[in-house]
C-alpha cells in the first residue's frame, strides 16, 4: 500500500545507506539504550524500531527525556506527548502482531509552530493565536503523518517568523542557542534546530522566507534546506496551500532540517515521494565561489569557512572564483515583496484555516518590538508601491542572472559562508537591534544574518546548509551550497559527500 506517495518497498529500495539496517544499527542493552537511541539517524530510528531491534516506545521515551533535560533552551511550544505514547505503542503492538507497519511508522519529529496542523495548536509564536488550531494540515506533515511519521512537537520560534534570532519577546519566550546558551540559535526557526541539536528528535520542518531554515541550522549546529520554489506551480518541490502562517506566498516554503544531511534527504524522500539522494562524487564537482558572499566576515569564523574550503578542494571539488553580482538586485525584491504580501496572505490564511480574526487583531497584540516595528511597516503598505516592479521588472531579473551564473560557468553548485558570523549575544529588550564584525561599526543584525542566504530566497532556487565546523570559542559554523533551479536532490547529493569531508560536530555539552 502506498504512503506519501511511495510504497514501502520503493522507500526501502531508495533510501540506500540509511536502510542497511543491520549493518548501521547499533546493539542495545537495558543500560546503555537511550544514549545509543540518540545517536540514531531517522532512518537508522526508524529500520530499528521496525526491524524490532528497539522498541518504538523505548525510542520516545530516550527523545522525551530529551524534552526534559533541556527545558531551559525553550525550544518547544507544544509537546505532544500523550498522542506520541500512544502511536509509540500502536507501532510495537502492531510489530509483535506481525501486522504491517506504515514506512514511516516509528519516526517522530517537531513542526515549527507556524506550520498548520489541525490535531494540535498553530500559534505562529504570537499571543493572539495563542490555542487556535487551524482546520487545515500543512501538506508536507500531512503526507509524513499519514506515512506512519508521529509530530512530537510544535517548536518555538521567531514571533510570527519576522526575524532571524528566535527571541520571541511574546509570552512564548525567547529560544537558546545550544552551544551557549546567552546566544541567538538563528531564526526563524530556531526551535526546530535547537530540539533537533539536542537529541529531542533527529529531524523536524521549519519554513524558510529569507533565510529561515538554513540560517538556525548554521548557527546551531545541523542541516537546513530550503527546497526550490521558483513561480510556484510544478517548479514549488513542496506544496504550500494553506501550509503555514504566512509572510509572503512568493517566497514561503516548508523547509526539512536535521542532525545529518542523511535525515533531511530522508524526510526530502518521504515528503516528495522520490528516491532518496545519495552521496554524490566530489572530484571534478564545479562549485562557483563568490568573492562578495566570502567578504566582510568575522575573523573566528572565517577561519572556519576557508579550513572547509580547502578540505573539500582536496577532495577533488573546482572551486571556480565567479560571484553572480547579485546583491544590489536582491535588495530591489526582498523588504518589498515580505512587506507587501502579508496584506493579501495572512487574511487569505485566516479564512482558510478557519480563524476568525483579521491581521490587525493579530498585529495589535504583537510584542517583540522588532516584529512590531516590520509589521508596521506592512500595515502601512510601505513598499506597496515598489511591489510591482519588484515582482514583474527584478525578479525576473535576478532568477535569470542566477540561471546564467550557474549555466554559464557550468556549475553544480554556489559555496559560501551561510552567515558572515556566529551566534551573537541574546538582546532580550528589542528581539533584534545592531551586531559588529571584527569590531566596526554596529550593522542589522536581521540583514547582516541573511545577508548570503536571501538571494536563493528571492530567485526561488534551492539552498542547503551543512555544519563546516566550531569557532576557537565553541560556537556552529554552517556553510551553504545553493543550485539552480530543481536541484535539491544534486545539492543533497553533494551534501551527503560534503559531509563525509567536513565532519560531524560534537554534541551540544550535556547533550
Amino acid at each position: 500500500m502506498a504512503h506519501a506517495g511511495i510504497s514501502r518497498r520503493q522507500l526501502l529500495q531508495t533510501t540506500a545507506a540509511g536502510w542497511l539496517l543491520s549493518q548501521t544499527i547499533p546493539s542495545f542493552a537495558a543500560d546503555d539504550a537511550s544514549p545509543k537511541l540518540l545517536k540514531l539517524s531517522a532512518p537508522q530510528a526508524v529500520a530499528a524500531i521496525q526491524s524490532g531491534k528497539v522498541s518504538a516506545t523505548a525510542y520516545l521515551q530516550a527523545l522525551l527525556g530529551q524534552t526534559q533535560k533541556h527545558a531551559g533552551l525553550n525550544a518547544l511550544i507544544y509537546l505532544n506527548e500523550v498522542a506520541a505514547l500512544k502511536a509509540a505503542a500502536a507501532i510495537d503492538a502492531d510489530r509483535k502482531a506481525g501486522r504491517p507497519l506504515k514506512p514511516l511508522a516509528g519516526l517522530f519529529i517537531v513542526a515549527k509552530d507556524n506550520i498548520n496542523t489541525k490535531d494540535m495548536p498553530t500559534t505562529g509564536g504570537t499571543d493572539a493565536l495563542k490555542g487556535v488550531v487551524p482546520k487545515t494540515t500543512a501538506p508536507s506533515i500531512d503526507k509524513l503523518t499519514k506515512a506512519g511519521a508521529i509530530v512530537l512537537a510544535k517548536a518555538n520560534l521567531h514571533e510570527l517568523a519576522f526575524g532571524i534570532t528566535s527571541t520571541n519577546l511574546s509570552s512564548f519566550g525567547l529560544v537558546r542557542n545550544p552551544y551557549d546558551s546567552t546566544r541567538i540559535p538563528g531564526g526563524s526557526s530556531g526551535g526546530t534546530a535547537v530540539a533537533i541539536a539536542v537529541g529531542m528528535v533527529p529531524c523536524g520542518l521549519g519554513t524558510d522566507t529569507g533565510g529561515s531554515t538554513r540560517v538556525p541550522a548554521a548557527l546551531s549546529g545541523i542541516v537546513g534546506l530550503r527546497p526550490s520554489v521558483g513561480n510556484g506551480g510544478k517548479a514549488r518541490r513542496y506544496h504550500n496551500e494553506n501550509a503555514v502562517v504566512p509572510i509572503s506566498h512568493t517566497r514561503d516554503t516548508v523547509g526539512p532540517m536535521g542532525k545529518t544531511v542523511a535525515d533531511v534527504a530522508f524526510l526530502d524522500a518521504a515528503i516528495t515521494g522520490t528516491p532518496m539522494a545519495t552521496a554524490a562524487n566530489l572530484k571534478g564537482v564545479r562549485m562557483g565561489v563568490p568573492a562578495k558572499f566570502w567578504a566582510g566576515l568575522s575573523s573566528d569564523l572565517e577561519a572556519v569557512v576557508l579550513q572547509a574550503k580547502e578540505k573539500l578542494a582536496a577532495a577533488g571539488v573546482v572551486m571556480v572564483d565567479v560571484d553572480p553580482d547579485v546583491f544590489d538586485l536582491n535588495n530591489q525584491v526582498s523588504f518589498m515583496v515580505a512587506l507587501h504580501e502579508p496584506l493579501e496572505d495572512f487574511p487569505a490564511y485566516l479564512k482558510a484555516s478557519g480563524i476568525d480574526m483579521s491581521l490587525k487583531d493579530i498585529v495589535d497584540k504583537v510584542a517583540s518590538p522588532d516584529v512590531k516595528g516590520a509589521m508596521g511597516a506592512v500595515m502601512g503598505d510601505v513598499f506597496g508601491k515598489a511591489y510591482p516592479d519588484a515582482m514583474n521588472v527584478h525578479r525576473p531579473a535576478l532568477q535569470k542572472k542566477m540561471a546564467d551564473y550557474f549555466k554559464d560557468n557550468k556549475l553544480d553548485a554556489m559555496l559560501f559562508p551561510t552567515t558572515p558570523l556566529a551566534a551573537s549575544p541574546i538582546d532580550a529588550v528589542n528581539g533584534s537591534s545592531k551586531v559588529s564584525i571584527n569590531g566596526g561599526e554596529p550593522a542589522d543584525t536581521f540583514g547582516t544574518y541573511i545577508r548570503n542566504a536571501d538571494p536563493s530566497s528571492n530567485a526561488g532556487n534551492p539552498g542547503l546548509s551543512i555544519p563546516a565546523g566550531l569557532t576557537a570559542s565553541g560556537l556552529p559554523v554552517g556553510i551553504e551550497i545553493d543550485g539552480p533551479l530543481g536541484s535539491d536532490r544534486r545539492l543533497l547529493a553533494l551534501g551527503l559527500a560534503m559531509e563525509k569531508v567536513l565532519g560531524r560536530l560534537p554534541d551540544p555539552s550535556g547533550y
